[in-house]
């Protein structure tokens, strides 16, 4: 792992750009620490979006490194000069697992203490992580469930999804049903919390409600007023929350 200083919003958090090895691929992404000694809760962070769109944003990440974790925002291959290309929770998703493995070696990461975030179509790879990994707690926010109902909703992603996955859900079904790892969730042990917009047109609640019926135990946390985005306010909000909830406090 290379570790390079980058600018940081936050004068109590130190950002770095990093650069990692997943799967035999040399791919980067964001390191967030807070700059007070001592030993923090690892905080894995999976984004949104693909190539461009939904790129890790330094001030996301500061903003959950200030509640007192060490976090890690991979940026997936093929982004940033990272090597490879994504395929939108396909094989990428070795990408996340990697990270997590990352923040597991991390000198100031308390040992067993990784917790893990998906945004959007970082839901869908927050929840093969927590399948593949011992993560201490799940938080989907907007998160993707089912990548097959994914193409159905999104008209304006389906040229993209097609070029990507390799077909529709009817041409390549056994593409689709690899990428949704619903059939795989009820494995998760740890506290999973779901948060999502009702109003949400860019990942459906439908997605949240396929989660909680494949993960049981996991707590909601519906807002009736929202769609994919929050106000600032209520993010906030939201942020503080979910840094208590993962502590326990």
């Amino acid at each position: 792992m290379e570790c390079t200083p980058y600018p940081s919003p936050n004068p109590h958090v130190r950002l770095s750009l990093v650069r990692y090895d997943s799967a035999g691929l040399s791919v980067k992404g964001f390191l967030a620490e807070p700059i007070k000694d001592g030993k923090y809760d690892g905080f894995l962070y999976l984004r949104g979006g693909i190539k461009g769109i939904g790129m890790v944003r330094p001030a996301r990440i500061a903003e959950f490194a200030a509640e007192g974790f060490i976090v890690f925002a991979p940026f997936y291959r093929g982004n940033r000069g990272g090597e490879g290309n994504e395929d939108f929770a396909g094989e990428d998703r070795e990408d996340a697992f990697s990270a997590f493995d990352v923040l597991k070696k991390h000198s100031r990461v308390r040992k067993g203490r990784i917790h893990v975030f998906g945004f959007s179509r970082g839901g869908v790879m927050a929840i093969w992580t927590a399948i593949h990994r011992p993560v201490s707690s799940l938080v989907t926010w907007g998160g993707v469930s089912d990548m097959a109902l994914t193409y159905e909703e999104r008209k304006d992603m389906r040229r993209m999804m097609k070029r990507v996955i390799g077909g529709t859900p009817k041409k390549v079904p056994q593409e689709y049903e690899w990428r949704t790892p619903l059939h795989n969730a009820a494995c998760i042990k740890a506290p999973v919390l779901i948060i999502h917009g009702r109003r949400d047109e860019n990942v459906s609640v439908e997605h949240a409600y396929k989660l909680q019926e494949a993960v049981p135990h996991a707590e909601t946390m519906y807002l009736d007023e929202y769609d994919h985005y929050i106000p600032p306010a209520v993010n906030r909000q939201i942020v503080g929350y979910i840094g208590k909830w993962m502590k326990g406090d």
